[in-house]
This record gives structure tokens, C-alpha cells and sequence, in this order.
């Protein structure tokens, strides 16, 4: 199908993310997952307060100049959805990182990592997973660096359960995380000139685009 509104994409995007999020409270996966993480479940919703609060933030890193004369782009293929970029016509774009969907995860990755018995596997873990993402993960203009939704959590589980099976669930989290960020977009920072976009957000512009429910999900199949 062909959405010729940019718009039309996205909100079917939020619209699954949506009934998919209030699935996973409503039959208690969320709590699930983080009290197999060893984290509190009544933490369980000021984490995703301060994840949804953060989402709407970006923390400006640097100025990024594009050399070239942008192009209109009149179509793009995102993993079987089409659609249309909107135009932008400017010399140069914004480098920023997304708090709710950067940062925190991070932090929280940090922490599990720090407070494991078996951090040296996490790492080779990690870099597995970032291996993955970055060999599947390609930037798509007027939108970001996109990956196939399922595979980073798939990817994450099975190495977690291959690595380190007595702590594949935090190990599962971690890899997830921080592998689709270092993967997906740390390791494709020279190609975000190609995004043609005035923003490029690393860890994406909402809460549960890809990198906080990549974590989840990891860890639920772990």
C-alpha cells in the first residue's frame, strides 16, 4: 500500500505501539519483566513516566553540516510500507540524544551491567547483538535508521540464552539495549547525512520506538 501522507505511517506505528504497551500492563508482562531484571515492579511506572516524559526530550550534541544540496526523496520503502518524505531543504542538521529513549535505558543497562556476577559476558553479548543490528540496519530518509522491529529482541534473547545462560534475563536487557543503540545508530553516525531530515535523534524520537521494547522483549523471551 501507498500512504502518500507521511503522518498516516506513523500513526499506525503508535496505534500498534499503543494496543501492544497495554497489552503487556494489562496481563502484568511489564512487571513480569523487571522483577526477572531484580528491579522493584512498583518502579515499574515511574520508569515509564520518566521514559514518556523523556521521549519529548532531545539533548542537542552538535551541528551537523550537510555538504551536499538536499533532495526530495518521492518515495521509500520502510520494510514494506511506503511512503512519502516531507521536503526539507536545509545545509545543515541537528545531532541530538532522545532521554526517554536513549539515555534511561542506558542508565538502567549501566546499572544491571555493573551489578552482575558476569559483566565480561554481558560485554561480548552486547557486542554480538551491535554486530546484528548494524549489519541489518540502514537509514531511511525523512525517518531515522530503521531495523525490522522483531529482530533486535530475537537477536538479544537467543545470545543472552548462548552467552550467559545463569544471567541471560538482565543480560537479555542489556545486550538488547545498548546493542540496537550501538548497532543501529552509534555505528551509522557518518551515513545520518543521508537521512535528509532536520533532526537525528540517537535512540529515537518516542518512548517505546524500538529501544526500550527491545529490552522488554528480550527479556520476556529470555
Amino acid at each position: 500500500m501507498f500512504f502518500p501522507p507521511f503522518i498516516l505511517v506513523f500513526l499506525f506505528i503508535c496505534l500498534f505501539l499503543l494496543f501492544f504497551l497495554f497489552g503487556l500492563v494489562k496481563y502484568g508482562l511489564f512487571a513480569l519483566a523487571f522483577d526477572r531484571l531484580g528491579l522493584p515492579p512498583e518502579q515499574l511506572f515511574s520508569l515509564l513516566f520518566l521514559c514518556i516524559v523523556g521521549s519529548m526530550i532531545n539533548i542537542p550534541i552538535r551541528r551537523v553540516r550537510v555538504d551536499h544540496e538536499p533532495q526530495d526523496v518521492e518515495v521509500v520503502s520502510f520494510y514494506g510500507l511506503r511512503f512519502r518524505p516531507p521536503p526539507w531543504r536545509q545545509r545543515e542538521m541537528v545531532l541530538a540524544v532522545n532521554v526517554g529513549g536513549a539515555v534511561i535505558p542506558t542508565l538502567l543497562s549501566l546499572y544491571l551491567l555493573t551489578h552482575t556476577g558476569t559483566p565480561w559476558r554481558m560485554l561480548l553479548a552486547i557486542a554480538v547483538v551491535s554486530f546484528i543490528v548494524h549489519k541489518i540496519a540502514r537509514p531511511v530518509p525523512g525517518l531515522g535508521i530503521a531495523t525490522p522491529m522483531f529482530v533486535p529482541p530475537l537477536a538479544a534473547a537467543l545470545t543472552a540464552l548462548i552467552i550467559n545462560p545463569h544471567w541471560a534475563t538482565p543480560t537479555a536487557y542489556v545486550a538488547g539495549t545498548l546493542g540496537t543503540l550501538i548497532g543501529a545508530d552509534v555505528l551509522n553516525l557518518h551515513r545520518i547525512k543521508q537521512l535528509n531530515a532536520p533532526v537525528a535523534s540517537i535512540g529515537g524520537a518516542g518512548t517505546f520506538d524500538g529501544i526500550f521494547l527491545t529490552g522488554i522483549l528480550a527479556v520476556l523471551l529470555a
